[in-house]
Order: C-alpha cells, then structure tokens, then sequence
C-alpha cells in the first residue's frame, strides 16, 4: 500500500513553486503514473514509463503501459518474463534496444536487488538502460530526492523565467543551473518538477518578460499571482500525446 505523501513547503512564499503548484493542482494531466495528490508514486510505474517515454509519444505509450501493468505488474513478474515475450509486448513503440535494456533492468532488480530500485541516482545509473535523465527523474518522482530533472519543458519555463536570450544548446549549461537554484521550481520536490514539466507544453521559448510583460527574475522570485495567470492564458486544449 502506497503511503501518503505530506507536500513539503516551497522555500518561496509567494513563489514560483507555490504558484506552480497551484495551477498545477487544477491543470494536471491524468497519468496513470502518477500517483494521486498526497500519494507517493510506485518506482516500477515511474521508471517502466519513463523508459517508455523515451522518444514516444505519451499517446502511443498509455496502450502499452497499461497492457504491460495488467501482464507484469510488478518489477519481479517483469523479472521473470522472456525476452522474447517483452519484445512482443512491446511492439509499437518502436526502439527496441530499449525493451532489451528494460528487461535486463528488471531482471536485475528483481532477482538480484530483491524487487527494490535503488534511491539515489548514482545508484539507479548502474542499472541497464537507466542514463543521468532517466535516474533523476526516478529518484525525483520516485524518492522525492531533490535531482535535478531538466527536459525540453523544463528548459522552455527556466528560460522564460529567467529572460534567457541565447539560443539552445549554447544557454543549456546555464538552464540546467537555474534548475538547480532551490528558489524555482525544479528543484522544490518531485511533483513540482513534474508541475515544471508540464507547464513547458504551455509556453513558448521566448522570454517570459517580453511575452507576458513580467519583469525578469533577478535574484527574487516571480509573484505566485502573476506566474499563475501567466501560465492560465497559455492553457490550450490539446489531445493526450507526446
């Protein structure tokens, strides 16, 4: 049984994260990985999409995802599953290097870790097929480890909020370190990494400052009201996909 899940408090307040959060709570999308508010999500579930994700559409994924629950639904059935069954299972993803790795991860963690991931992202990388990306995003969703987890998404709000004007991927370096900074939204707790996420489908890359008339971030958090409202007016309807 999961346990419940206390929210920590963002070191902001009013703050981007509280703000975040805010609209995160009314706008979240409905994933079957993710756990529910006050709930802490399931390693397997988290890492089995995230390896899923990689280059996939959300779209294509949620058919598979769950046949592959009702089949496999924990990491030691998974385990004890053929290869060649996996690879079947997985048809439509494409990728298939990545349905390999997957069972050889499950394998490994089923058999030899006693079912259990490891909590740390150093130690989640010397699982097959689990690289820097994919072993933040577990111990951050996961494990609620403060990694930082920085996609295409996340890099579209750390450059608005922070009026970014070089183009990627010379401003990476610099936005993974704005990610890092506990004063925005990245790096407060799992779920506001995943509310950073999902904010980035809905803004553009030009700077926040410019497209919104909110003065940058300089030193001191943008106002949770104005954020909220910013983000509000991004909001489109759009199908479940990628």
């Amino acid at each position: 049984m999961q346990k419940e899940k206390t929210r920590q408090a963002s070191p902001i307040e009013p703050g981007i994260a509280v703000a975040l959060l805010a609209w995160y709570d009314r706008e979240r999308r409905l994933l079957p990985w993710r756990a529910a508010p006050g709930e802490t999500s399931d390693p397997y579930q988290v890492w089995l999409s995230e390896i899923m994700l990689q280059q996939t559409t959300v779209k294509a994924v949620l058919p598979r995802y769950a046949a592959f629950l009702r089949r496999w639904p924990d990491i030691k059935a998974l385990a004890r599953a053929e290869l060649g069954q996996v690879l079947a299972a997985w048809a439509g993803l494409g990728y298939y290097a990545r349905a390999r790795r997957l069972h050889d991860c499950a394998t490994v963690v089923g058999r030899e870790l006693g079912g259990r991931f490891p909590d740390t992202e150093a130690a989640l990388q010397e699982l097959p097929g689990i690289g820097p990306y994919t072993a933040a995003a577990i111990a951050a969703i996961a494990f609620d480890v403060p990694a930082v987890v920085v996609d295409g998404n996340v890099e579209r709000v750390m450059a608005r909020l922070f009026a970014e004007t070089e183009p990627l991927p010379a401003a990476k370096p610099r936005l993974r370190a704005r990610a890092a900074d506990p004063q925005v939204p990245a790096a407060v707790d799992g779920e506001a990494r995943i509310a950073a996420q999902q904010a980035g489908r809905h803004v553009g890359g030009e700077a926040l400052a410019g497209a919104a008339g909110v003065e940058p971030h300089a030193g001191r958090a943008l106002h949770g009201a104005r954020l909220v409202e910013v983000l509000a007016d991004s909001v489109r309807d759009e199908p479940v996909g990628g």
